[in-house]
Order: structure tokens, then sequence, then C-alpha cells
């Protein structure tokens, strides 16, 4: 099917996920929206991060997309259940692709997990690898100083070694043997969390495997591109552009970005119906299909 695939993410770091659909489904046309105005979605509640997932799913939807990736752990930990609900495409997050290699990896059956405040109290990882093995422990652990160091470009800065070791510490003590990387920004600063962990934790990027999901999921469902050509370019969209945006989406993405559309978001929810109320987001997005 030659339909592009829809990603969003409350910022840019989903395009480390981006990065490594390209990778993997090079055919696929990608839509990607990075609702950078309202960032960070890590501090909000869940009640608003779930308005905001069906509002960036609405914005995707527009153009004819086969399937939407969450590319962001906060709304894949928070909101998976209400897009299923009012999508009737298929719908991948985060969270589940890398908790399920975490249980498969782990040889002690304990795993940490670093991302925002909100992926870690939701304990969204530690329930989808209950699921699997309720032997398996798992420590959360809310690394917010992360992603400001990252969006600087200090990926081995001191002290962002620093911050590590005070954030790890209590997960490392509780000799964790593998370790998910629960924030999208964090696949920038893996080989920096390799040397502070060391080489017997094994890393997690649930972007890489939310891209072996996405592929097997779309041949199941015979929704693969087959033709051999990509259908059209990659297109990138933000509610707004922050400072240094290509910069630090170019080092996300891997290469240059330089194709960024930004949007009047605000306009966009008032011409589709979104009001901000929760109920009436379900109903106008229901209506949109």
């Amino acid at each position: 099917m030659r339909k592009p695939i829809g990603i969003f993410d409350s910022g840019i770091g989903g395009l480390t996920v981006v990065k490594q659909l390209m990778k993997l489904l090079p055919d696929e046309q990608l839509i990607y929206f990075g609702d950078t105005a309202r960032i960070p979605y890590g501090t909000k509640s869940k009640r608003l991060i779930e308005q905001y997932a069906l509002e960036d799913a609405a914005f995707l939807m527009q153009f004819d997309i086969k399937l939407v990736v969450v590319a962001c752990n906060t709304a894949s930990s928070l909101a998976m259940d209400v897009l299923r609900r009012n999508l009737d495409i298929p719908v991948v997050g985060v969270v589940e692709p890398g908790a399920v290699s975490a249980a498969g990896l782990t040889k002690n059956n304990t795993v940490g997990v670093i991302g925002t405040t909100a992926t870690i109290n939701s304990g969204s990882y530690a329930s989808e690898i209950a699921k699997l093995d309720r032997n398996i422990r798992v420590l959360g652990q809310p690394c917010p100083l992360l992603v400001p160091l990252v969006e600087e470009g200090w990926l081995d800065d001191e002290v962002t070694v620093l911050t590590m070791r005070k954030y790890f510490k209590g997960l490392m003590d509780n000799h964790i043997d593998t370790l998910i990387l629960g924030c999208t920004h964090y696949p920038l600063l893996e080989e920096t969390i390799q040397r502070v962990v060391g080489d017997k934790v094994q890393l997690i990027d649930s972007g890489k495997e939310t891209a072996k999901v996405v592929q097997q999921l779309l041949a199941e469902k015979g929704l693969l591109n087959i033709s051999g050509e990509k259908t059209g370019e990659d297109r990138f969209f933000v509610s707004d552009i922050p400072a240094k945006f290509e910069e630090i989406g170019s080092r996300f993405l891997g290469r240059p970005l330089t194709n960024v559309e930004r949007v009047d978001f605000d306009q966009f929810l008032v011409q589709s119906g979104f009001p901000a109320n929760m109920h009436k987001a379900e109903n106008n997005l229901a209506n949109m299909r």
C-alpha cells in the first residue's frame, strides 16, 4: 500500500524514531508532526496528554496515512488506549516494543528504565514487562536534565557524565543488566550512557525496536509499500520552530533537516472543530475518519 506512515512526538526527539524507520523501510513515505509549541508533554496531566495525542493524530489523519507511530514515550505511556479506541488504523507506540526487547534480553531479571518524570511515574514499562514475566524487577529513574543537555549538543560533556552518574547510581546499586532508553532524545547519548553504566549493561533503544514492530505489522496486514519506489518525499511539520531547530533536528535525524514546515496548529484545531475538551476531542476525531 502506497499510503504514508504518520509519526508524532511532543517535539523533535521523535526524529530518532524516524531515523530508524528510514533505515528499515526506505520505500515508505513518512509524515512527521512535532508539537513543539506545547512541549514538554512530560510535565502534563494524563488527561491533557490524551487530548494532545488525539489532536496530533487528527493532524496526521488528513494525509490519509495507513499507520500512526507514537514516537513520544510520554504519549505512548498515557494515551495509547484512547488513540486505539478512536482510530481505525494501526497505532504503534514506543513503550511496548522496548519492553518486549528488555524482557527477552535480561539475564538477572533486573531492568532499569530512564525517561521523563511522566513516563516513569506512569509505570508503563513495568506494566508491559509484567505482562511478559512477573519475575522481572523494573526500576525507573526520571532524568529530566538529560533532554536539555542533548539539545545543547553536550553529548559527552563532563557535566553530562556527572549528571548521568548521579541519576544512575540507584540503578547500578541494584545491579541492573538491561537499561531501556525511555525517551527519544536518549539514543544520541547512547555511547556516553554505555560508558557510564559499563559494558555488562545492555541498552535498549525503543526507537529501533519500534521500527521493527512497524515493519512486521505492515507486512502482516498487507500494508507494506512493495512498489520498489518511494511514493513521495518525507514531510516534517511542527507547531512552532524554536531556535536552532534545524541544527538540533539534523543531529537527531543524522542528516540535514531543511524542509520543515511550521503549521498554525491552533487554526487547524479550530477548523477541525477541536475545542479544549477531551470528550469533544474524541468525538471530533471520530467524525474525521
